[in-house]
């Protein structure tokens, strides 16, 4: 009897032919984080007064500036002990029955009533089109923004569990495809959305397709490499995200519209159509579907590409995980032990989604150059990959994740007490956390991987990672509505779950020897 990883040993574990699979692939990592954190370009809030049409015959008229007009218009509000003119409300002025002249210095409505903006708002763009200033997303509306995320993150989670399913029936290559088809028409459909209830209806559309073609790429990858091999590539595959995290501030400097930065970053997935071609189904699925006659020709093909020879009996090939597909949900809180793993690690997925999200989004408000501020914080999340794959193998698993949460939560503390006028200083530490976070959110799927035996893996990851939505479901109310209290409330809360999520990954244990 012959596994395929017997196979592997003479067609290559990670040849030629991996790693074209591979690099391919990863380009697929790439588009998902202008899915994942585009809001903070496309739902960009600026600066906003209420509008007024007689005030903008009068500013015509006098030829006022815009900053006269509000000054005059506009009351100003107690925001953080600091006055600032008030976004959502005007005064009152009958502009008909009093004599106006148009020196401003002379014009004093300061006495007049208060009332809430009446006919839309005037918005200083700074170069932005944003779906905010098209909807008017603001004031008593600003909420409807959180849902742009929330309903994204929707489909994340229904996405992830039906086309993970599909994955285990129809294959992991025709999924992947599938999926890529559905990304293309709901990501051009949010693009030309009317209003905005159809674009969140497009958006959790969308959702429903990226996240689970990521997956099921993701488990394409780690299934025709040498299990040595399987580690490396899970977590640079990831690290492309970051990649993807770079390059979404480029595009946003150049692509002002949010309806063109979505039509842009669509159109990856509608090339990757093409990887019909290019990319084989997983021999693993096919052997554990009884399709050896495919395995055996794809494994043959690999062989060849990867200059390699086969001798083993490759037609008494067999699955070795032939009794994987028996798990039921009870197996994960049968037992005490597993039932705390299911715990810590479901935690785990929940809290390293609401901070790492919380912490991009957090960027968008902050009112510096959203630009450049997104572009350090990506560029600290590329030494992530790389400490773990350093420490891993030395050190064991438990510590590195651990302090990867308690790095993350003590920056969200600082960060939230040092003052504004130490702005580099605010800014190292916050990038900081930022990076603690990154490790973590990619260290926890493979110790999700190894905690479970393998006959409850895979369910194992799916329901521990289904929390990992619902944390991106929660994440934009914690941040946006927070803030509106207080600007770095978001980042106690942070600070508070992250560092309970490490101090829960002690008491899991170490799984290094276990896989070696």
């Amino acid at each position: 009897m012959t596994t395929f990883d017997d196979i592997l040993e003479e067609a290559g574990k990670f040849g030629r032919c991996q790693k074209r699979i591979f690099a391919l692939l990863c380009v697929l990592s790439v588009p998902f984080a202008g899915v994942y954190v585009g809001i903070v370009f496309q739902g960009f809030t600026p600066d906003h007064w209420c509008r007024d049409s007689e005030v903008v015959e009068w500013r015509q008229t006098c030829g006022w500036s815009l900053a006269d007009s509000r000054r005059l218009m506009v009351p100003l509000v107690n925001s953080s002990d600091v006055l600032q003119p008030s976004s959502c409300e005007q005064y009152e002025v009958d502009w008909n029955s009093t004599a106006f002249t148009c020196d401003t210095e002379e014009l004093d409505f300061s006495k007049s009533p208060i009332t809430a903006c009446k006919r839309g708002w005037e918005y200083d763009y700074e170069g932005r089109r944003s779906f905010v200033t098209e909807f008017d997303l603001v004031c008593s509306n600003a909420w409807l923004v959180d849902m742009y995320q929330a309903t994204l993150n929707v489909g994340f989670l229904v996405g992830s569990i039906a086309i993970g399913y599909l994955a285990d029936r129809l294959g992991r290559k025709m999924t992947f495809l599938i999926s890529n088809v559905l990304n293309g028409i709901a990501g051009i459909l949010v693009a030309v959305a009317p209003n905005y209830v159809s674009l969140l209806v497009f958006r959790t559309l969308y959702g429903f397709g990226v996240k689970g073609g990521w997956v099921a790429g993701y488990v394409l990858l780690t299934e025709i490499v040498g299990v040595e091999f399987r580690r490396t590539v899970g977590v640079l595959y990831q690290m492309f995200f970051s990649v993807g995290i770079l390059l979404l501030p480029l595009l946003a400097y150049f692509i002002t519209d949010w309806r063109w930065l979505q039509a842009v970053i669509t159109i990856p997935y509608i090339l990757m159509l093409s990887y019909y071609w290019f990319i084989p189904e997983s021999p693993r699925w096919l052997l554990s579907q009884n399709k050896k006659s495919k395995a055996v020709k794809i494994t043959e093909d690999m062989a060849k590409e990867n200059k390699m020879s086969l001798s083993k009996n490759i037609e008494s090939l067999t699955d070795d995980n032939a009794d994987s597909n028996t798990a039921s949900f009870m197996d994960l809180i049968r037992t005490p032990k597993i039932r705390k793993h299911t715990f810590i690690l479901s935690y785990n997925w929940f809290t390293s989604a609401v901070v790492y999200q919380g912490l991009i989004m957090r960027l968008g408000i902050l009112g510096g150059n959203v630009y450049i501020d997104f572009l350090i914080s990506g560029l600290v999340e590329f030494p992530a990959a790389f400490l773990i794959l350093f420490t891993i193998e030395r050190i064991g698993r438990r510590l590195p994740f651990a302090s990867a949460n308690f790095v993350a939560g003590a920056s969200c503390f600082i960060t939230a007490f040092i003052p504004d006028s130490m702005f580099w200083f605010k800014t190292v530490v916050a990038c900081i956390g930022r990076l603690g976070i990154t490790m973590a959110f990619e260290m926890v799927i493979f110790v999700n991987t190894e905690l479970y035996p393998t006959f409850v893996r895979n369910l194992g990851v799916s329901v521990c990672s289904t929390l990992c939505d619902v944390g991106g479901i929660v994440a934009p109310f914690l941040l946006y509505r927070l803030a509106v209290i207080w600007l770095e409330l978001p980042l106690i809360i942070f600070g508070s779950l992250a560092f309970l999520a490490g101090g829960l990954v002690l008491l899991l244990p170490e799984t290094r020897a276990s896989t070696e």
